[in-house]
């Protein structure tokens, strides 16, 4: 189940031209079972139509100040309290003006005064306008009231013009509505992640891999920041874009991403070890591409550094060291491989992962894992999206953190 499941969201639409993009952010908050109620300015329903907004968020759109049906139920009041988060985008200059002085000459800004829950702001305007004093020192107050504000991204603009001001990414948006609603648990908590491939090259085209998409690592990434955390992705070669407000270091191979570990883990308070790290590479590299025509190539190999296992020594050389947790990619005797794992190398916790299935092998959008942590408790993870995978795996790591205190 997502953590907006039967979340209420008030979705404002202001007077921009982007309120046309906000009509795909309703369908998409509706899949993952929110329920979306929309309030609309007088500017913004001369860009996108109400009925349009009502079709696709399933209940009535508010854009006056008096309802003409039900009144005694005081709109902005009743809005104002029956919903979870209040999202304003695209938010005009104007809107943000009002917003910043208090001036409730209208419907969403009136809720916005009587809201006591959380506010994301979406600024959507022309560059200059944008960077105009009046405008920052405005996002500048409305910041310090404790909204939110997501800064609009870099590009041409439906003015033609070419600078800050377009409605940032729903992704971006949706990130921040799960930061909103996740248990804070992580806190405080300065977070290490590897994800992803390791590439062991032989030629200057050739390498040794394997099929990981860095899906599962992404996710506990992008999970542990919604929870509060710092994080740093330490990330082989992938095609993921890195989450919001994540540190990412880009690494390719076994012997780089050791390095980067070793000079992230000082600050480290966790550590997730979640790459697929190649337990091998070419003894050595060929200067130029090997060219076809031989009989046959032979390659020898050499073991690589077991990042992981290096860490379970440091772990036990400090009673400081961070909280450990490893993964185990396995396709037979799953547990009995976790457990010796655990052991072995000394983890706090391991996620035991099946690859052999198809909804669960490398480069899938869900997964089913098994929890064993040093204390002997065991936990079966049914199929989940990796997001939600990741969330239970941060539920687990809370309660580990929670014996050590």
């Amino acid at each position: 189940m997502s953590l907006l499941t039967d979340k209420k969201i008030l979705l404002g639409i202001t007077g921009s031209i982007a309120a046309y993009k906000v009509a795909d952010w309703v369908r998409a908050l509706r899949r993952e079972g929110c329920q979306v109620t929309v309030v609309m300015t007088e500017a913004a329903c001369r860009f996108i139509s109400p009925l349009t907004m009502a079709a696709l968020s399933g209940n009535p759109v508010h854009t006056t100040m008096f309802a003409a049906e039900a009144p005694e139920t005081i709109p902005h009041i009743s809005l104002a309290r029956e919903h979870d988060l209040l999202v304003v985008a695209p938010a005009s200059a104007q809107t943000i003006a009002c917003l910043a002085h208090g001036l409730a000459d209208n419907l969403l800004t009136t809720i916005a005064l009587a809201s006591s829950g959380p506010i994301l702001v979406c600024p959507a305007m022309n560059s200059v306008m944008f960077q105009h004093p009046a405008t920052q020192a405005n996002l500048a107050t409305i910041k310090s009231y404790g909204y939110q504000v997501l800064e609009p991204d870099c590009g041409t603009l439906a003015c033609g013009e070419e600078g800050p001001g377009r409605l940032t990414d729903w992704e971006n948006v949706r990130q921040a509505i799960l930061t909103a609603f996740a248990p804070k648990n992580l806190a405080n908590e300065n977070v290490l992640i590897t994800a992803g491939p390791t590439r062991e090259a032989f030629d200057p085209v050739r390498f040794l891999s394997n099929p990981s998409t860095g899906k599962m690592g992404y996710a506990l990434a992008a999970t542990a920041r919604q929870r509060g955390a710092t994080v740093t992705l330490i990330s082989g070669p992938t095609a993921l874009a890195a989450p919001p407000g994540v540190r990412r270091i880009q690494v390719t191979s076994a012997v780089e991403m050791q390095a980067e570990v070793m000079n992230c883990l000082d600050t480290a308070t966790i550590v997730v070890k979640a790459a697929a790290v190649s337990d091998y590479r070419p003894a050595k590299k060929e200067p130029h591409k090997v060219k076809k025509g031989q009989a046959s190539l032979s390659l020898t190999l050499v073991a690589n550094p077991d990042i992981l296992k290096e860490l379970g020594k440091r772990t036990k050389k400090s009673p400081k060291s961070p909280l450990l947790i490893g993964f185990a990619a396995e396709s037979r005797d799953h547990l009995k491989e976790g457990a010796r794992k655990l052991k072995e190398k000394n983890l706090d916790l391991i996620v035991v992962n099946d690859i052999g299935g198809t909804e669960t092998g490398f480069g899938a959008d869900t997964n089913r894992v098994t929890l064993l942590d040093r204390n002997g408790a065991q936990e079966e993870v049914p199929l989940l999206s990796k997001e939600e995978t990741a969330h239970r795996i941060w539920d687990a790591v809370g309660r580990l953190m929670t014996d050590n205190r």
